[in-house]
């Protein structure tokens, strides 16, 4: 074999191994999609696994389950409910800027359920 063709099946070689590698990796099955359609540029793998909070509804449990929430945010959130929307949490001043980019992706707030009218 001359040598460029041993170059290119060197790389092929790798190339396949990494792509086994990388597969052995992945979880076995896909995601459950998720109800909301809020579309987002950045996507995390901790958002795919743990379903969103409702900022209205979640538990304190739930909220302090997301990253950066501690007992005393977690108790800010509750206190500053209803939401009408997650945008709140930063026009509120209840989370800072840095705080919220990490959020966004992990809350939603449902519409308010309708009351029978009589």
């Amino acid at each position: 074999m001359k040598r460029s063709q041993v170059w290119v099946l060197a790389a092929v070689v790798t190339a396949l191994a990494a792509t086994v590698a990388f597969a052995d990796d992945a979880p076995a099955t896909a995601p459950a999609k998720s109800t909301t359609h809020h579309s987002s540029t950045k996507s995390s793998s901790k958002t795919a696994s743990h379903p969103k909070v409702d900022l209205n509804t979640g538990t304190k449990e739930d909220l302090m389950k997301l990253p950066g929430v501690d007992e005393a945010l977690a108790d800010k959130i509750v206190a500053a409910r209803p939401f009408k929307s997650r945008t709140e949490l930063e026009s509120k001043s209840i989370v800072t800027k840095e705080q919220y980019s990490k959020l966004s992706a992990m809350v939603t707030v449902a519409p308010p359920a309708k009351t029978a009218s009589k």
